[in-house]
């Protein structure tokens, strides 16, 4: 008799670490079961594409991370404006920007006349993770460890969340 599961069973199994890593990635629950049944059906429906000696867990998480990236990029480009205008008007009129009221560019030089009193041992490492650098880029450029920059970069957000806890609906 074997005892081995079926392939089926090893999915069903498997729903739980599914969820978890879904919600690590998508940060919505209804997000999440999505991700979940997408990735439950392209599992059940590439079966024959499992290697009997491969991490089953792993194959799985891989799946749905694929999945997730691949629907991130098409809605990236979904939400991507093209301008065709001849003197590019649309891309420089910015009509959803928060500074085109008055209003949101004062809360914009605000923020950034807070961010200017952080020491600088704080300011540079978050205003290099605003500009797009990843933590390790930032560790690299400003010679500290590692979880330095990321303590001081979620220790600076923290701090921001308290003085501007006025402007938060």
């Amino acid at each position: 008799m074997n005892n081995k599961p079926t392939f089926k069973n090893s999915v069903l199994g498997i729903q739980g670490n599914l969820m978890s890593f879904a919600m690590k990635l998508t940060l919505n629950k209804d997000e999440a079961y999505d991700l979940v049944q997408d990735t439950t059906l392209k599992a059940l429906n590439n079966e024959e594409k499992f290697a009997e000696d491969t991490n089953f867990k792993g194959w799985m998480l891989t799946i749905m991370r694929n999945i997730f990236i691949n629907n991130y990029r098409k809605t990236s480009r979904e939400n991507t404006m093209v301008d065709a205008s001849v003197d590019l008007y649309h891309i420089t009129n910015a009509t959803d920007s928060s500074q085109s009221t008055p209003d949101g560019a004062h809360t914009c030089n605000e923020i950034s006349a807070l961010i200017a009193q952080f020491p600088a041992d704080y300011r540079e490492p978050f205003n290099m993770h605003i500009a797009g650098y990843k933590y390790e880029e930032i560790a690299e450029q400003l010679g500290m460890p590692l979880g330095t920059v990321k303590a001081r970069i979620f220790n600076t957000r923290k701090k921001l969340r308290e003085l501007l806890k006025d402007y938060r609906d």
